[in-house]
């Protein structure tokens, strides 16, 4: 039997599940069980879990159905556990470094008690002073075991279901289980400590809570703050029928309406049934009030005589003297020039056109990517809503015939983004962009993350420099209400790197429907139009932007390469997007593709791909052809820009470290052998389950056409796709 089952219930924290099972195995203490609690085997948080699993075998996956909630978790893994005590930790929280040795060591001086609370530390999602908001509860708790008696204010319905150590054996008499609905921890810590007949407690930090940028889930606005209601009469009821003594009874009582009077006081949390609220919580109050209670003085206890005599109305008055006088619309930024912002100002004031859509790709480069995908889906299967392109003015003549167009920063341009229902982006809109309500903001993105992104950026002080304000950033960020990604690990990255309340959409991307919807024709067109000779093996070079670097440097000799690389090779060259002003033409067989508009067409028209670090890599694998990884900075580029994985141990293809080794794997044949193609299924398995050729279509009907996800086109299956035809494959039939 090991000393601690730990419970990780895993629902919507995938991104930093790792994190929280790390902390766990990377603990000095080892006699533990560790279960994380996942939704189904196939979401992304299960495959989180059967990765660990697979390198340690304290680690056992439980499966709750996401409907049980957390409290149906926590249940789950409950039953599950074979420890001598329980211990609970949120998904994306960690065990603080020796906490399992000093919990021991604790209890080992107390000997066996039925709970034990523990200090726990509530770090702020970006910056400050880390808090321990227990202190104040426990520091007056007696030094060894105690009688709950004797330490009435420690009722547990302040403590989280985390911060304490919870006998197995005390839980399964008393039988308790985490109440269903939300505030399941006032419910479960209420009635535990009710039920406990020796407790002690410990001063030591047990776990690290992050607290989320989008705020405490219990905190946000919603009708399941009803359900504190429904835990508070759970514990009252249990109280009145141990026949508690008042000197017990009257802290329990006011810590919990000191939570109902919170929310009561809050308007922001009960967008509706604000009166129902208030009436119900006072016919608790005067149902369970202990004889002889006082309440508190100040503010607080006019709320309690309020709440004790029913007064919805002096209530409410007394709460809206203490809402904020002001509004934040007030301060919302605003395009530059004054012209234009009172323009801007004007036409936020009418009404949003429902039947219009803006578009932007690249911050303006062009019509291109994600949303010229989904506009051209959109034009098919929704005629009705009209699409516009925002484009820089030297790009404008980029726009192909018949797709309506804007310059951004021009009147027009900030005309159709007060009105647009709907906005579409694979990067950001301006800053000075409203988020009106009703409209619908759509992030596509423009890569799957290898680089970090977002705040995982803040700790590497090269790209740092060049993001610019993260404050300004988030603030984009929560004018999303959708965030499109590839696969789940972009899932797990965007959720941790761009923190906010949008939905992710796992449908794959638009712009890679045409490695499924392209044929042979299309790819010998396509190979014309660059120049690519007949008969030649394409292979395109597409490095990646160095931050640490000025401009762009090829970072290989590519004539020198065509030469070692065989007689019939001819590079394509396409230098990042950031270098896209105007191309260099042909020079031998380097043929420069930067400037072309797709990099759809130009993967079409490849035969291999050579790469050292960019997203390409994941979108050209949709094509099932040879991908060779050019690493000969990978260490620097590590360092100084940050990954999200280690690409050199799970490639997609051979590795080459110096220009020799590289022109070698394709002289030799190497880099489309058995081997080579092995790696490449692997990869393919992780990064492309959704690029199915129907992308754009899931994004359009959900999206635009507000169908629900049930009745989407399901993601045909990898091993059932048929990829683009290389070109390679038809000179030898």
């Amino acid at each position: 039997m090991p000393r601690f089952s730990i419970i990780v219930p895993s629902h919507g924290v995938a991104g930093r599940l790792g994190q929280a099972l790390d902390s766990v195995l990377a603990q000095s203490f080892g006699d533990f069980e560790l279960i994380p609690v996942c939704d189904a085997a196939g979401s992304p948080a299960a495959g989180v879990a059967a990765g660990h699993a697979e390198q340690d075998s304290r680690v056992a996956p439980v499966h709750a159905p996401p409907s049980e909630g957390l409290a149906g978790a926590r249940n789950a893994g409950v039953r599950a556990a074979t420890g001598t005590y329980l211990l609970f930790l949120d998904g994306d929280d960690v065990l603080v470094p020796g906490a399992l040795a000093a919990l021991d060591a604790r209890l080992a001086e107390t000997g066996p008690v039925d709970v034990l609370p523990c200090e726990h530390e509530r770090v702020p999602w970006w910056e400050g002073e880390p808090t321990r908001p227990a202190a104040p509860l426990l520091e007056h708790a007696p030094g060894g075991a105690f009688a709950p008696a004797r330490a009435p204010r420690l009722t547990g319905v302040g403590l989280p279901a985390w911060s304490a150590a919870w006998r197995r054996a005390f839980v399964a008499e008393h039988e308790l289980a985490f109440p269903p609905g939300w505030f399941t921890d006032v419910g479960w810590c209420g009635r535990a400590l009710l039920r406990a007949e020796r407790v002690a407690v410990s001063r030591r930090v047990l776990v690290r809570h992050r607290a989320r940028r989008q705020g405490d889930r219990l905190r946000l606005p919603g009708a399941h703050h009803h359900d504190l209601l429904d835990q508070t009469e759970r514990v009252l009821d249990e109280a009145s029928g141990l026949g508690l003594p008042a000197e017990r009874s009257g802290p329990l009582f006011e810590q919990l309406f000191a939570a109902v009077l919170k929310t009561a006081a809050h308007p922001r949390r009960l967008p509706s049934g604000r009166r129902e609220f208030f009436r119900r919580a006072s016919a608790l109050y005067r149902g369970h009030r202990p004889a002889g209670f006082r309440p508190p003085g100040g503010s607080l206890g006019v709320q309690h005589r309020l709440l004790a005599a029913g007064s919805y109305e002096a209530f409410a008055a007394l709460r809206d003297t203490r809402r904020a006088a002001g509004r934040a619309a007030g301060a919302l930024p605003r395009p530059r020039g004054l012209r234009t912002r009172l323009h801007y100002g004007l036409q936020l004031r009418r009404p949003l056109d429902p039947d219009l859509a803006v578009y932007c790709a690249y911050w303006g480069r062009g019509y291109a990517c994600n949303p010229a995908a989904i506009h051209a889906k959109a034009r098919e299967l929704a005629p009705h809503i009209r699409g516009v392109f925002l484009v820089e003015a030297d790009q404008a003549h980029t726009v192909p015939d018949g797709v309506e167009y804007a310059v951004l920063g021009s009147h027009r341009a900030w005309e159709l983004l007060a009105r647009a229902t709907y906005l579409v982006n694979n990067a950001n809109f301006a800053e000075g962009v409203v988020k009106r309500p009703g409209s619908v903001h759509l992030q596509t993105q423009h890569g799957t993350p290898l680089k970090t992104m977002g705040v995982d950026q803040s700790t590497y002080p090269v790209v740092a420099a060049a993001t610019g304000s993260f404050t300004k950033l988030l603030g984009r960020v929560d004018r999303w209400d959708f965030n499109l990604s590839s696969n789940p690990h972009s899932t797990r990255v965007w959720e941790r790197a761009f923190p906010g309340s949008y939905e992710h959409l796992e449908y794959g991307y638009p712009r890679n429907d045409v490695y499924v919807t392209a044929g042979a024709d299309d790819v010998a067109r396509i190979r014309a139009e660059l120049g690519v000779p007949e008969g030649a093996r394409a292979v395109l070079y597409a490095p990646t932007h160095r931050d640490h670097h000025t401009g762009f440097e090829p970072g290989l000799d590519l004539e020198a390469f065509c030469e070692a690389a065989g007689e019939d090779v001819v590079v394509l060259l396409r230098a990042h997007y950031f270098y896209d002003r105007g191309g260099r033409g042909r020079s031998g067989r380097i043929i420069d593709v930067t400037a072309h508009r797709s990099s759809e067409d130009v993967c079409l028209a490849a035969d291999a791909l050579v790469t050292d670090y960019s997203s390409i890599m994941f979108d050209y694998a949709n094509l099932d052809r040879p991908i060779v990884v050019y690493a000969d900075d990978w260490e620097v580029y590590r360092e100084t820009r940050g990954v999200c994985f280690d690409l050199t141990a799970a490639p997609p293809g051979r590795v080459a470290r110096t220009p020799g080794e590289l022109a070698r794997v394709f002289r030799d044949g190497s880099y489309a052998d058995d081997e080579a193609a092995a790696l490449r299924a692997a990869f393919r398995e992780r990064f492309c389950p959704f690029d199915d050729g129907r992308a754009a279509e899931r994004v359009v009907r959900r999206v635009l056409l507000g169908e629900p996800p049930e009745a989407l086109p399901p993601v045909i299956p990898l091993a059932e796709r048929v990829p683009a035809p290389a070109a390679a494959n038809l000179v030898r039939s």
